[in-house]
């Protein structure tokens, strides 16, 4: 009995633990890790705007009518200017038509067909060329003395209103005129040398001419088609006046030699710009084209960049002039310059 009894109480026990063990909780199951919702996107960070002209490059063509140390300059001060405000962004493609308006419109066109983003026309001949070749690339013109007689605009009030604007060289006449009085008061004739072919030449002697003559000067204008006639005009206009008068005349200032070689210490020369003083004449009042050209360059640097609308961006004009002399050629002439000149330095 006893060994039944135990018997049934071990059954009971482990019937006891089985029923315990199905009734227990099953374990905690760990929650099933949650799917990363479906992240929105990063708004982007803008991109950083770049200045308007950094990191672009543009490409510039320069027509240059001859070389003489007035335009040389004057295109030297464009592309030191243009260097300094786009460092590195400017690819300069420069041509020289050698005298030769002909030549002015196949490089015009030869840009055009480049595509270019800016053409520097230095000198009224380059400048017309490159207008007639485009009415859309920006052409600014620099060592251009009147624009309205340039571009045979009537009126003109200093703002052309389409793709072009740029820089004049034009000195104030009538001081230019009263220059001539306070070297040679006594002098009665006024030779005006100029080439017929250059419409700002024509423009200059036109205008100088009345105020000459305002000062009691009995004028004769005196023109060449080009260089092959230059000297044989020269030598009569020296023959028939006491002083002769120069302007910023470019086959002029390509052939000072010349003029030199007829006029030295023989007839004064007064000149338009240094350049050509520097070479026949006895003084100017005259600009820096360096500095006109490194103006041009600042324009140039703002259009390209969109800062400023060469539509409205009227003709700059030279800020200050210089009174300067020939030392050799006066010394030759015996002439004393009058307080306030400078020396034009050696080249």
């Amino acid at each position: 009995m006893k060994k039944l009894i135990a018997l049934l109480c071990a059954l009971a026990m482990v019937f006891a633990l089985a029923a315990c063990g199905g009734n227990a909780a099953p374990a905690a199951e760990e929650p099933a890790a949650e799917e990363p919702a479906a992240e929105e996107p990063a708004a982007e960070e803008p991109a950083a705007e770049e200045p308007a002209a950094e990191g672009v490059t543009y490409k510039v063509g320069i027509s240059q009518l001859v070389t003489h140390d007035a335009l040389d300059a004057a295109t030297q001060g464009f592309q030191d200017a243009l260097n300094e405000l786009l460092p590195g962004q400017v690819e300069f493609d420069y041509q020289n038509a050698a005298n030769d308006p002909a030549t002015c419109s196949t490089i015009a066109n030869a840009f055009v067909s480049e595509g270019v983003d800016l053409i520097m026309a230095n000198a009224t001949p380059a400048l017309q060329a490159a207008a007639a070749a485009t009415a859309d690339i920006p052409i600014l013109g620099t060592s251009v003395t009147e624009y309205g007689v340039a571009l045979d605009i009537d009126n003109f009030t200093g703002t052309v209103g389409n793709n072009i604007s740029g820089t004049s060289d034009l000195a104030p006449l009538d001081q230019q005129a009263a220059m001539i009085k306070e070297w040679y008061p006594d002098a009665s004739t006024v030779g005006l040398l100029y080439c017929s072919n250059e419409p700002n030449s024509q423009y200059q002697v036109d205008t100088v001419q009345g105020f000459l003559e305002d000062l009691g000067y009995t004028c004769k204008q005196y023109a060449f088609s080009d260089s092959n006639d230059i000297a044989a005009v020269c030598q009569t206009a020296a023959d028939e006046s006491d002083v002769l008068y120069v302007p910023t005349d470019n086959t002029c200032a390509s052939n000072t030699g010349i003029i030199d070689n007829i006029c030295h210490g023989n007839t004064p020369v007064f000149c338009g710009e240094e350049g050509i003083c520097a070479g026949c004449g006895v003084a100017t009042l005259s600009i820096s084209y360096y500095d006109l050209g490194y103006a041009t360059g600042e324009m140039a640097a703002k259009i390209l960049t969109g800062e400023a609308d060469i539509t409205t961006t009227p003709i700059g004009y030279a800020a200050t002039f210089t009174p300067k002399y020939n030392e050799a050629i006066c010394a030759d002439l015996g002439v004393t310059p009058p307080e306030g000149y400078e020396a034009i330095a050696a080249a």
